[in-house]
């Protein structure tokens, strides 16, 4: 396992730059705007929108708050969501964005990267979703780890792990250990999912032995965070299994 522990100091021009906005905002046209919902103690998921089959498709991301900041589990999909999150975030919290783990290299995780970057905000991914980034031409996080990692930031540990590919074959979640929160990210699918939806860069071979790994790696999690749709049933990996098993059965 891999520990880093961060402090975060902000130059006064990535202060001044992460200042809420006193304009409104936009969406893309058609997209629902933003939305942020209290998930348990600092924790919360917000949701942004991209398109899927012509029609708008929620995307979930987190955000926990620390005695040093925010940090990101994922990015805004619609990109001109970016700034609105950082302007409700410091609304709500009287705190600044101080770090961003993306969990695999889809635009829905991100998208918003560089907007991050530009801000002087440090941004993580592992090696392997920032290879596929530059493969497929999406944004890269600046920093990179290599295995399961530990990360400290005020008052909260989390960590990444690698259960095995699945939706991706980068794909990570992440673990919230103090408040029991797993966030799923696009490997796991909600209860609302009817199938595994988009399997243009999946293994659903290797995919259901990765769900039995995290499942044994984190048996008991309060509340389980899927990258799309409803979030609020932390059945959703055993869902996830139970899709897997369906679509083996008709391939």
């Amino acid at each position: 396992m891999k520990y880093i522990l961060l402090v975060i100091l902000l130059t006064a021009n990535a202060v001044a730059r992460l200042t809420p906005a006193s304009s409104g905002h936009t969406t893309r046209q058609g997209h629902p705007p933003l939305t942020i919902t209290h998930l348990t103690g600092d924790c919360y998921v917000y949701t942004t929108y991209g398109l899927a089959g012509g029609e708008p498709y929620p995307a979930n991301s987190m955000y926990l708050v620390t005695g040093k900041g925010v940090v990101m589990f994922d990015v805004p999909w619609d990109s001109t969501q970016d700034q609105p999150l950082f302007d409700s975030i410091y609304s709500r919290h009287h705190q600044r964005v101080v770090l961003c783990i993306s969990t695999h290299f889809h635009e829905d995780r991100t998208a918003g990267l560089s907007y991050l970057r530009q801000q002087g905000i440090p941004t993580w991914s592992s090696a392997l979703t920032r290879e596929l980034c530059r493969l497929h031409h999406t944004n890269e996080a600046a920093n990179v780890f290599t295995k399961d990692t530990t990360f400290t930031v005020g008052n909260y540990s989390f960590q990444t792990f690698y259960p095995g590919a699945g939706h991706t074959k980068d794909n990570i979640v992440i673990w919230v250990p103090e408040v029991r929160v797993l966030y799923g990210g696009c490997f796991v699918k909600s209860m609302e999912a009817p199938d595994l939806g988009n399997l243009a860069d999946a293994d659903p071979v290797a995919w259901p032995a990765a769900v039995q790994r995290l499942m044994k790696e984190f048996p008991d999690p309060d509340f389980v965070i899927p990258g799309h749709l409803a979030w609020t049933d932390k059945r959703s990996l055993l869902h996830t299994a139970k899709l897997l098993e369906e679509y083996k059965a008709v391939h």
